[in-house]
């Protein structure tokens, strides 16, 4: 059985690490650095930076801090924000990323998932959406959550899945940061229109969560959190342990083996 994934996010806004609930009341974390080393030493199965605020503003990411960071994983790197163009691709890859994240590229040029996916493979394009409900329907909205676009988030991720998005990260804006568990409707009205991974992000908020998220969707591939991992009220180790004891499929560290025998 093919193990479950769980994968830390690195918000980052003006070279820190930033959290918010429901994309708003953001505020300072910590080092991305630091935190990128922690992460790849405590047994993290891959990592997410996202620059949250390069689209919005119209600019490149932030490539010092990216390569700064990517310097401290040995794990899958997956990056975002301010992804526009093919050479956008280019770029955050020659910085050390493994996989690049495209949303509000796509959005104004879908054609761009096409492109990339031709040039670096299906594998390195992940087709990011950050969905809410509008009027009892899945919509997918930009500039980091703050435009309704009108698109159905269903119908999009099929089309991105045709157009050769390899990896799905799906993100509820209605979830997020309030702790109280993941979008499992949404979740798994998505899982129906898509057969590429599913990373599931926004609402975690303790073990149990996890759980809950890898059984009652099984179309989800991993999970994907923040605030809890970055304050550490939910420690990566403990929880990989605890999920591995509730017989989900997890790839555990030989340190860690070893400290339990």
């Amino acid at each position: 059985m093919v193990a479950k994934r769980i994968i830390p996010c690195l918000d980052v806004r003006d070279g820190r690490v930033v959290k918010g609930t429901n994309f708003e009341g953001i505020r300072d974390v910590a080092d991305p650095v630091e935190m990128a080393k922690y992460y790849n030493d405590t047994g993290a199965d891959e990592l997410v930076f996202y620059d949250i605020t390069a689209s919005f503003e119209g600019r490149g990411l932030f490539t010092d801090i990216l390569k700064r960071t990517a310097a401290q994983v040995f794990i899958p790197l997956t990056v975002g924000g301010g992804i526009n163009d093919v050479s956008d691709f280019e770029r955050v890859l020659s910085c050390g990323a493994d996989k690049v994240s495209v949303n509000s590229g796509a959005i104004k040029d879908p054609g761009l998932i096409e492109r990339a996916a031709k040039r670096y493979g299906d594998q390195c394009v992940v087709l990011s959406m950050d969905v809410k409900r509008v009027d009892g329907r899945f919509r997918i909205f930009a500039k980091g959550g703050r435009v309704d676009t009108g698109i159905d988030a269903l119908q999009w991720a099929h089309d991105g899945q045709e157009r050769g998005a390899g990896e799905l990260v799906v993100n509820s804006i209605d979830t997020d940061g309030v702790k109280q568990g993941f979008d499992l409707e949404m979740l798994e009205a998505m899982g129906k229109r898509v057969t590429i991974p599913i990373i599931a992000s926004g609402g975690a908020g303790k073990m149990e969560d996890f759980k809950i998220l890898f059984e009652s969707v099984p179309q989800v591939d991993a999970g994907l959190a923040a605030s809890i991992f970055h304050r550490k009220e939910v420690p990566l180790p403990e929880l990989k342990r605890y999920l591995a004891g509730e017989g989900i499929p997890m790839r555990i560290l030989r340190e860690e083996k070893q400290d339990e025998a």
